[in-house]
């Protein structure tokens, strides 16, 4: 008697669409994102770089920023982001810019919006593309000078930006 030689399939191993794609999409690489990418955890030199820039050697400590991403993004082609500054939007006290940064993106810094006392509040809302599970930083500006900042992390199940885009 001969026996036969089977195959298992996506379905016999209880992975549905969504999950096969996440499985092998944390196997598939890129050059454009790989060269990017620095030997500490995967985050950029550009994120580096442009995080040092903003800071200009000031300080940026953890508080006043609220940034409400989703954790876990199906698609990383259009994530939601949304981000708000405790701020009293004074003459005297308020929130300059606000800067979105991505740790591994091929562009690291996503967004930057601008604010002055007339803008009564310091909040932004937006979609953003993201290539890959990563942390998401939203860094706030201050009249005094002041760097404010939040992160989330992302996990991000089908990969955007793979081109440099």
């Amino acid at each position: 008697m001969q026996q036969r030689k089977t195959s298992a399939t996506p379905r016999m191993l209880g992975l549905d669409r969504r999950r096969l794609i996440a499985a092998v999409g944390g196997f598939i690489a890129t050059p454009s994102i790989g060269a990017a990418w620095a030997e500490d955890g995967g985050v950029s030199g550009q994120y580096q770089k442009v995080r040092r820039e903003i800071a200009a050697g000031r300080e940026i400590r953890i508080g006043r920023v609220a940034l409400d991403i989703p954790r876990l993004a199906e698609s990383g082609n259009s994530v939601a982001l949304r981000v708000t500054v405790a701020s009293p939007m004074t003459e005297a006290d308020h929130v300059r810019a606000i800067h979105i940064l991505s740790e591994k993106n091929p562009v690291a810094l996503i967004a930057r919006f601008q604010f002055g006392p007339r803008s009564g509040r310091a909040e932004a809302q937006t979609n953003i593309r993201l290539a890959t599970t990563q942390l998401v930083h939203a860094l706030a500006e201050t009249s005094d000078g002041g760097l404010w900042e939040a992160s989330t992390e992302v996990v991000v199940l089908l990969a955007a930006c793979l081109d440099g885009s």
